[in-house]
């Protein structure tokens, strides 16, 4: 009886999404309020560079997580080179970051498609310090010159979304 009791309380509740004693919960992030201060890591970027916290101070960031197999990513990411490229004489400052588990997948995915806005790998470190909001992609962040978001879009973007990210600048 208890074992149909408990299937019948799964009802269509996929095993998936049912606990195990040994997992630790994963809470999920929230998309950050505009106005909310956003702190920014260091990272290390694949042309061999790095994205300083320090050097955007001042400036407008433009925080874009994509990944090479994401459908939506493939339609936004193009438009997000045309800003970085348009953008960056302005004083635009931009980071990618692939959320590939194999850092040689998005590193190809970048050269096959000609892209060159910065970009590095998440880590655990980069985590901590400026975590995914949840697992929509491609996920779009813009902190303002005083340190605050003043965009926050999870999902693709339209091409004249990504275009008003220029008003930022």
């Amino acid at each position: 009886m208890l074992r149909r009791t408990l299937i019948k309380a799964l009802g269509a509740t996929p095993l998936a999404s049912v606990p195990l004693a040994h997992a630790a919960p994963q809470v999920p992030v929230p998309v950050p309020a505009i106005g909310a201060p956003l702190a920014l890591p260091d990272v290390p970027l694949f042309d061999g560079g790095h994205f300083r916290a320090a050097q955007a101070e001042g400036q407008v960031v433009l925080i874009y997580w994509w990944a090479s197999w994401c459908p939506y990513c493939a339609e936004q990411t193009p438009l997000m080179q045309k800003l970085w490229d348009e953008q960056r004489p302005r004083g635009l400052k931009m980071l990618g970051l692939s959320i590939d588990k194999r850092e040689e997948d998005a590193r190809r995915y970048l050269a096959r498609r000609g892209y060159t806005f910065p970009t590095g790998i998440t880590t655990p470190a980069i985590d901590r310090v400026l975590p995914r909001p949840s697992k929509a992609l491609p996920m779009t962040l813009v902190r303002g010159r005083d340190g605050r978001v003043v965009m926050a879009e999870k999902g693709q973007l339209f091409p004249e979304d990504v275009a008003q990210i220029a008003r930022f600048v």
